[in-house]
């Protein structure tokens, strides 16, 4: 295993995810006194593990009819736009 890619991952995805509109969504589930932690817990889990296999699986496709370096240019571009976007809503 290649800990640098490990820890390069892991570090992005856990700072994307600070915050983000799917972990405010598990704070109101957990915030029913009537609910298991441990179920929403699983749910949430269990959802991560799958977006980021289908992530994955994407990539990977992709990457077999697209040069990894201008997919690399599509998600710095996509960003770009996703934060001139937010700027222009909140002005």
């Amino acid at each position: 295993m290649d800990w640098k890619v490990f820890a390069t991952v892991f570090g992005t995805v856990f700072l994307a995810e600070l915050g983000d509109k799917t972990q405010l969504a598990t704070v109101l589930f957990a915030s029913r006194s009537a609910v298991s932690l441990w179920t929403i817990f699983l749910g949430a889990s269990a959802a991560l593990v799958l977006t980021s296999a289908i992530g994955v699986a994407a990539g990977a496709a992709l990457s077999q009819y697209v040069d990894p370096k201008y997919l690399s240019y599509a998600a710095g571009i996509g960003f770009i736009v996703i934060g001139a976007w937010t700027l222009y809503q909140a002005s």
